[in-house]
């Protein structure tokens, strides 16, 4: 199989940095070259920020400002030519030098696979943070199981299936950008996969909530609907998203934000619409994730 692999498929691995991580993304690519099995080509994109003090043969792409991590992982992606793109973020990393040569065999083996989501894990040995596990229909994350969305810094996409999806979405700049894109694929026909094997090591730190996390997450939510759900399905989705917010979130603070954000969303050109069909709304309700929620 390794060496169909090596034959039949190339590995790209994508690190989106703002240049304030120099130690981490040093180890992030030092975990990537690492890699064996497989060859791996590494772009290293500086999202407003120089790329410097890079290992030969790795490509630098400098962005002249922040444009967000929808459009930096797009512009990683135009920059590369694997088969496979992994995505990692710079401040994790790979604790298994074969991981390359598994993904690469998963894809090469299963061409109706779009997305691998990775097990995430925390190195000092703690269970990991809970928002990096997709949600799956058993709620276990020792196994495998088909998912609906996936974390963005911790996956392998098919580079010809995020293309034909249309990447990432760059007017999200920030949050749900991989939900749009699983939706899509969704929708192409692609499947979706968390793999408990292909493991990256990320610290479990707390999710950062402020002002403009809400305010993104109200917007997004908004703009992910308009792009992808019939209208009666975006109904109900935007208002459980919005009962929600209102009866979970305690700040007065948090609620003003994500509330804006939701007004802002219905005030900006979302971009190309295209509303999934009944069958990928009930593919999704049958892995455990309706679009309604």
């Amino acid at each position: 199989m390794t060496a169909t692999v090596q034959q039949t498929l190339t590995v790209s691995c994508v690190i989106l940095t703002m240049g304030n991580r120099p130690a981490e993304v040093t180890r992030a690519v030092d975990s990537v070259l690492a890699q064996h099995g497989t060859r791996v080509e590494l772009v290293v994109v500086g999202n407003g920020a120089d790329v410097t003090g890079l290992p030969a043969g790795v490509r630098a792409v400098r962005l002249p400002e922040n444009v967000g991590v929808a459009a930096g992982r797009n512009a990683g992606v135009a920059a590369c030519d694997g088969d496979v793109v992994l995505f990692l973020d710079d401040d994790g990393w790979y604790p298994d030098p074969g991981l390359a040569a598994h993904i690469a065999g998963r894809f090469a083996a299963e061409p109706s696979l779009a997305v691998l989501s990775m097990q995430v894990v925390d190195p000092d040995g703690g269970p990991g943070a809970r928002w990096h596990v997709p949600r799956l229909r058993a709620g276990d994350p020792e196994r495998s199981s088909p998912v609906t969305t996936f974390a963005g810094g911790a996956c392998a996409i098919r580079r010809a299936a995020y293309l034909e999806a249309g990447g990432l979405p760059e007017v999200f700049f920030y949050a749900h950008e991989e939900t749009d894109l699983a939706w899509r694929l969704l929708g192409l026909g692609y499947r979706l996969e968390y793999d408990a094997a292909a493991r990256m090591c990320h610290h479990a730190l707390p999710n950062a909530r402020h002002a403009a996390f809400y305010r993104l997450d109200g917007r997004n939510r908004v703009l992910l609907a308009r792009r992808n759900l019939p209208w009666p399905l975006a109904a109900a989705y935007l208002l459980t998203w919005f009962a929600l917010t209102v009866v979970r979130e305690r700040s007065v603070t948090a609620v003003r934000a994500w509330v804006s954000g939701f007004a802002e969303g219905w005030r900006m050109n979302p971009g190309l619409r295209r509303p999934m069909s009944a069958r990928t709304a009930w593919r999704m309700t049958r892995a455990g994730r309706p679009p309604i929620i």
